[in-house]
């Protein structure tokens, strides 16, 4: 019994440096929470991405001038497309913890032999999933009513991946957050709306009045839709190079706090 008990400590990690198994369990338990209900977490966003363009280059396609050298629907559609990116992912990792509270079975990933760190990339990994999905096919999807010519492949996988990632990461923070569903509708209404709708997803920015513009040019949703559309049109807004710089940078910090409220149990412990 001794011998049992010095070979298995408590709190002793027992899984190696990685617990592999366990990682592979929680993000494989994540994309089969939305592929279980695939018409409201796939099938959804593309109808209203399709609907904004049909609706808008019906409206004043005919009427508007090219955008930055293109027509105005082939500026738009990738714009849709990323900002559907950018809210899904945000959408599948905060309603992990929202709704993991509100039902009480946020336990299952918090009794689960898995460390701060593996609970973060199993779950941002699996919003990244879902935004890599509804990336393909809105993309195929969209090539029957505009021509989606990819010019830059690199491009085109970096700034899908890295836009996942972070916004991920921030659906984690504000689902530790929020104590209740109107919490959440807080941070969606007022931090992720506005500053997808200043991130030039249906405009160009240099149309933007001077504080506007300055404010955009700060805009993390800026760069990540700038550099979607880049791989599409092969011109861009802003600096390429600075969009991947910032939002390697973002995405890293972003990760470390994930990290560090999850092992501090923010809102979680009690």
């Amino acid at each position: 019994m001794v011998e049992i008990t010095n070979k298995y400590k408590i709190g002793t990690r027992r899984f190696g440096l990685v617990n592999w198994i366990g990682l592979w369990t929680l993000y494989k338990k994540e994309v089969l929470r939305f592929l279980t209900v695939w018409v409201q977490t796939l099938l959804s966003p593309i109808i209203t991405s399709l609907l904004f363009l049909l609706v808008l280059s019906l409206a004043i396609g005919t009427d508007r001038g090219n955008v930055l050298g293109v027509p105005f629907i082939s500026f738009l559609a990738p714009g849709l497309i990323a900002m559907q990116v950018i809210q899904q992912a945000f959408s599948h990792s905060s309603s992990t913890f929202m709704i993991g509270k509100v039902q009480g079975n946020i336990v299952d990933i918090l009794y689960a032999p898995l460390s701060p760190g593996e609970v973060c990339v199993a779950i941002i990994f699996a919003s990244v999933t879902r935004s890599l999905m509804i990336a393909v096919i809105s993309i195929i999807t969209f090539n029957f009513i505009v021509d989606l010519s990819i010019y830059h492949f690199f491009y085109l996988a970096y700034f899908t991946f890295v836009s996942a990632f972070i916004l991920g990461a921030i659906g984690i923070i504000a689902g530790l957050w929020a104590e209740k569903f109107d919490h959440m509708a807080t941070v969606t209404n007022f931090i992720i709306v506005p500053l997808s709708f200043l991130s030039g997803t249906f405009y160009s920015i240099e149309r933007l009045p001077g504080i506007l513009h300055t404010i955009s040019q700060y805009n993390p949703f800026f760069y990540m839709i700038d550099g979607f559309r880049f791989t599409f049109i092969n011109t861009s807004d802003g600096s390429i190079t600075i969009g991947l710089i910032y939002l390697a940078a973002l995405s890293i910090v972003l990760y470390f706090v994930t990290y560090l409220l999850l092992k501090k149990g923010y809102k979680l412990k009690s």
